[in-house]
C-alpha cells in the first residue's frame, strides 16, 4: 500500500482552498485539479509499504509530540516541470509546523524509511500538469489550526485517486 504522513483541513479551508482551485482551474488550457477530499497538506512521503512497515509508521508517528496550532494559509504559487506545472498554497513560515515535521521525519528515519533530505516547503497541492495563465502571487490569508495527523493510504479506485486516512494521532495525547 502507498503511504504518506498529512495535515488535513476544516470544511472552511477545503471551502476556501477549492476557490483557489477553480479561480487556478477556469484560466487554465488544461490540467488535473486536486478533488476537495485529497486537498491536505504533506508531511512525509512512505511511497510503498508492507504490514511490517505500515506498523513501524504508526509507532513513528505515536513517539511524536505536538500541541494544537495554527497555520495560515497565504499565497500561491507553481513550481514548473515539463508537460505543466504544479500548482499549489502555500504556508507562512510557521515553527510549530516546522518542528513536526522535523520531529515525524527523524522518527521515520530511525525506523528505517527514507525520507526526502530536501528542505520542508509546505504547500497545498492543487493541481498537476497545469498549462494557463494565473498570476503567482498572495491572496487575503486564511487560517486553520492543526489538531491531528493522519497516515493516508492512497489508492486508485475505479480510476480515482483516494486518499484514505488509515491512522490518527491527536494533538496533545502522548502515546
Amino acid at each position: 500500500m502507498r503511504l504518506f504522513f498529512a495535515i488535513n483541513f476544516s470544511e472552511e479551508t477545503r471551502a476556501r482552498l477549492l476557490k483557489l482551485r477553480d479561480e487556478i482551474q477556469a484560466r487554465s488550457r488544461y490540467g488535473r485539479f486536486c478533488r476537495s477530499e485529497n486537498l491536505h497538506l504533506t508531511l512525509a512521503f512512505l511511497g510503498e509499504c508492507n504490514a511490517e512497515q505500515l506498523a513501524a509508521a504508526k509507532s513513528a508517528l505515536d513517539a511524536v509530540s505536538f500541541e494544537p496550532f495554527t497555520v495560515s494559509i497565504n499565497r500561491a504559487g507553481r513550481f514548473s516541470r515539463g508537460g505543466g506545472a504544479l500548482w499549489w498554497a502555500g504556508i507562512r513560515d510557521n515553527a510549530a509546523l516546522s518542528k513536526l515535521q522535523g520531529e515525524l521525519s527523524a522518527r521515520l528515519r530511525e525506523a528505517g524509511f527514507t525520507i526526502e533530505s530536501r528542505a520542508f516547503s509546505p504547500h497545498i497541492t492543487i493541481g498537476r500538469e497545469v498549462s494557463g495563465d494565473f498570476e503567482q502571487g498572495k491572496f487575503e490569508p486564511f487560517e486553520d489550526t492543526v489538531a491531528s495527523v493522519e497516515l493516508m493510504k492512497s489508492e486508485n479506485i475505479r480510476g480515482t485517486l483516494t486518499y484514505t486516512a488509515i491512522y490518527t494521532k491527536q494533538a496533545g495525547r502522548r502515546s
